[in-house]
């Protein structure tokens, strides 16, 4: 029975960490399609204990005032730092929101909704712990692999710190959307770790240089989708709001024109991923990983599609709203894999697939 080399026992860790990534997506988009955000008014902490509450009799008298004075005290220091960075209409907009220090009544589903989704990070965050410690042992093999592993633990450090502030600030538009484009570039570097201690010594492939630069261009239009596609959540939260919790059906044509563009942007999305795919099946074998990745890719980009048409016709039900963030996730993860492949195949010499 052979022994695990380092190398083995790294990209088992690494790999389990890219799929507990997708899980953290996962149960975050739960949180948001189900208005769970609230759930617990601390961090990271719930209700000032590691395991939350079940109902109001566990919580003391004076719970929503201790929690919005603890906000506020956070908010003031986090509206310096905005002012510190330029942000001054943001940091003015933050300490004069009053609605911001309203806390919502107790809700003990919502509460464990959030709490999973907290319990989820930490296991997550856990597995990048260990990534960077293995990554140590392969430090002779490729530096990068142990400077990006350990640059990912100060990263989500960094995500851990930011969810509280989308908490202290009642999930302020901004905050939220640097909060999902920051767990993209976690996974991102996440896989590229893995990318590089995969394919460490293996011979180069054939330079394939037009099919680089259409992944790149598809790449960019998934972020760029993904932006657009929070900022539309968020236009939702203030038409919901607006109309109370009300007229849900109504919801996505108040939107306005954000929501158009993010529907017209899926266009673009579909017709550079079909010549994306074609290019692929044309300048690879049908059993390459570069066509793997890309079938892989386009039956996600379908279900994608059909995630949005039910969002858009049947009134956002919250379970395809968590399904049309974590297939974006996963179509970006897959693209960003296959940009990896074919980045090594134009940039080393000599070699054939």
């Amino acid at each position: 029975m052979s022994r695990s080399t380092p190398k083995s026992k790294f990209l088992k860790v690494n790999l389990i960490t890219v799929v507990s990534l997708f899980l953290t997506i996962l149960a975050g988009g739960v949180v948001r399609s189900t208005g769970s955000g609230m759930g617990c008014p601390d961090w990271p902490k719930c209700f000032g204990g590691y395991i939350p509450p079940t109902q109001v009799s566990q919580l003391p008298d004076d719970y929503k005032q201790h929690y919005a004075d603890k906000r506020q005290a956070k908010n003031v220091k986090f509206s310096k730092m905005l002012d510190v960075f330029g942000y001054k209409d943001l940091a003015r907009r933050i300490r004069e929101d009053r609605s911001i220090l309203v806390p919502e009544e107790f809700n003990a589903a919502k509460t464990w909704t959030e709490y999973i989704n907290r319990l989820v990070g930490a296991v997550t965050g856990i597995f990048l712990i260990v990534s960077a410690i293995y990554s140590f042992k392969l430090w002779h093999t490729s530096k990068w692999i142990t400077i990006l592993s350990v640059f990912n633990v100060f990263l989500v450090g960094f995500q851990g710190w930011l969810g509280s502030i989308v908490v202290s600030t009642n999930l302020v538009a901004w905050i939220v959307t640097v909060h999902m484009l920051l767990a993209l570039a976690i996974l991102a570097i996440t896989i590229s770790a893995y990318h590089i201690a995969k394919t460490a010594g293996r011979p180069p492939i054939r330079k394939r240089g037009f099919v680089t630069v259409l992944t790149v261009i598809a790449l960019v239009l998934s972020v760029v989708q993904i932006a657009i596609g929070t900022e539309v959540r968020e236009k939702i939260d203030a038409v919901s709001g607006h109309l109370a919790g009300g007229y849900r059906d109504t919801w996505v044509q108040n939107a306005g024109e954000i929501f158009i563009n993010h529907r017209n942007l899926a266009w673009l999305v579909i017709i550079v991923n079909v010549l994306l795919y074609a290019l692929i099946r044309k300048s690879f074998s049908r059993h390459s990983l570069h066509q793997q990745l890309m079938s892989f890719s386009f039956l996600i980009i379908m279900l994608q599609i059909v995630t949005g048409i039910v969002l858009s016709y049947w009134a956002l039900p919250p379970f395809a709203q968590a399904s049309h963030i974590v297939l974006a996730s996963l179509i970006f993860g897959v693209q960003f894999y296959l940009l990896l492949n074919l980045y090594r195949t134009a940039n080393v010499q000599g070699g054939h697939a």
